[in-house]
């Protein structure tokens, strides 16, 4: 049986008038099992690869043979289906034209799979919303599926109406949850984005098809390795209380502050998604009426619940004082993710504002970024930033755009914006 605990990493001590409460929560699972295997419902797999005419022949080729090796990933009782998508979404596995949309996982079914792929090939557009809407009502026609997961691969822009994707991914969102790919430069990395955020997956960038199988291999190990189908983050504050934000931090940026949920009216709940054996970091900030001088709150309580069960708790303080070397700190913890928050937020700043042309605000926000990188040890971010541009001083954040930079290297530093790392010891 999965355990949880939670660690809670804080400044409590507050100066005279402060009502600005901060902390990081760690919660951390073990023994998480396997995926559909633990008593909690059915486990369900969906591939969805791009079959749109843009996807070339070595690039469909090494996509059916991802798709082939993620198969081969698929824990056997695993209900999974194949979806092929162009400007139409097409069930091509199971072949059925009703019923449930899904068959369990077994050696007969996942050779029949993988001919079905085999069979894939090029024609057509690229219409998103019709894939996450068909694997949606294939998720709906198997109800003992509890656990829904997606892969989802592209090599193109979306060419839809304006806010039929959004749609789509407001559909999906809440229901099942979705890991993007794209391959090659031609896609659009925030379009992947908003997809893999709202459904709490994530999203990288294939420069090259030989890099296709490997992950794919990634991503259906990882997601078989979700033993708990499904969690909630619920963050109490007193009466009078305002929780200002809900951040997880770690190992990626995810704002769930709009998606609370009320519980009950001083508790709201916020989606975590499926876990597996591992650590995740959450930023909480609450803000608090100022209390007298040596006064004692508790600001919030951070649980972590399945379904109707608190499974780990970590309570956050807050303490009144008028000695300043204790009110001035700022914990080491909260400090560090908020520089990497920002981070996130000047790499796509900058890249963003080079996209149009704006190389001054471009070389002000990637400049921050490279100082940001350096100072919470962001050897990664680093590294991709590098390619981007030139840096003259690191720790002033001192950069020049470079003359020419490859595509896929601005992409990578874009998808890869969200990642973040813990502190060093």
């Amino acid at each position: 049986m999965a355990e949880f605990t939670a660690s809670v990493y804080q400044n409590e001590f507050l100066p005279d008038g402060g009502t600005d409460v901060n902390a990081i929560v760690t919660v951390t699972c073990s023994g998480a099992g396997t995926a559909g295997q633990t008593g909690g419902g059915a486990a369900g797999e969906i591939i969805i690869v791009d079959t749109s005419g843009s996807m070339g022949p070595e690039t469909m080729a090494a996509a059916k043979q991802a798709a082939q090796a993620a198969l081969a990933e698929i824990v056997d009782g695993t209900w999974f289906a194949i979806i092929s998508g162009s400007d139409h979404a097409e069930l091509v596995f199971p072949p059925v034209a009703s019923g449930p949309g899904m068959v369990p996982m077994d050696s007969n079914a996942r050779e029949a799979a993988s001919e079905a792929i085999g069979r894939f090939s090029g024609a057509g557009g690229t219409a998103m919303s019709t894939w996450l809407d068909l694997a949606g009502t294939i998720f709906t026609s198997v109800p003992e599926v509890t656990q829904r997961h997606a892969i989802l691969l592209t090599d193109g822009e979306n060419r839809e109406r304006p806010g039929a994707l959004d749609s789509a991914i407001g559909r999906a969102t809440g229901f099942f949850q979705c890991d993007c790919r794209g391959a090659g430069t031609d896609w659009v990395v925030p379009e992947l984005r908003r997809i893999s955020q709202a459904l709490l997956g994530t999203v990288d960038i294939i420069p090259e098809p030989s890099q296709m199988q490997a992950q794919f291999q990634e991503m259906m190990r990882a997601s078989m390795a979700r033993g708990v189908a499904d969690a909630q983050l619920r963050v109490w504050a007193p009466q009078g209380a305002q929780v200002l934000f809900v951040r997880q931090v770690s190992p990626s940026v995810e704002d769930l502050t709009d998606r609370r949920v009320e519980v009950n009216p001083l508790t709201g709940g916020y989606p975590t998604g499926a876990w597996a054996d591992e650590s995740r970091d959450y930023h909480v900030a609450v803000r608090v009426a100022a209390k007298a001088i040596g006064q004692e709150q508790l600001a919030a309580r951070v649980q972590l619940a399945i379904g109707a069960d608190v499974v780990a708790q970590g309570l956050v303080k807050a303490t009144w004082s008028s000695n300043s070397e204790l009110t001035a700190r700022i914990d080491q913890q909260v400090a560090h993710y908020t520089g990497q928050t920002e981070l996130a937020s000047m790499i796509q700043e900058g890249l963003a504002a080079k996209a149009v042309g704006d190389e001054r605000t471009a070389t002000t926000k990637l400049g921050r970024a490279v100082q940001l990188a350096a100072e919470t040890g962001n050897d990664e971010a680093t590294s991709k930033l590098r390619k981007v541009v030139d840096i003259d001083d690191e720790k002033e954040g001192t950069v020049r755009l470079k003359a020419a930079v490859a595509k896929a290297d601005e992409m990578a530093l874009d998808t890869a914006s969200t990642k973040t790392t813990r502190i060093k010891k």
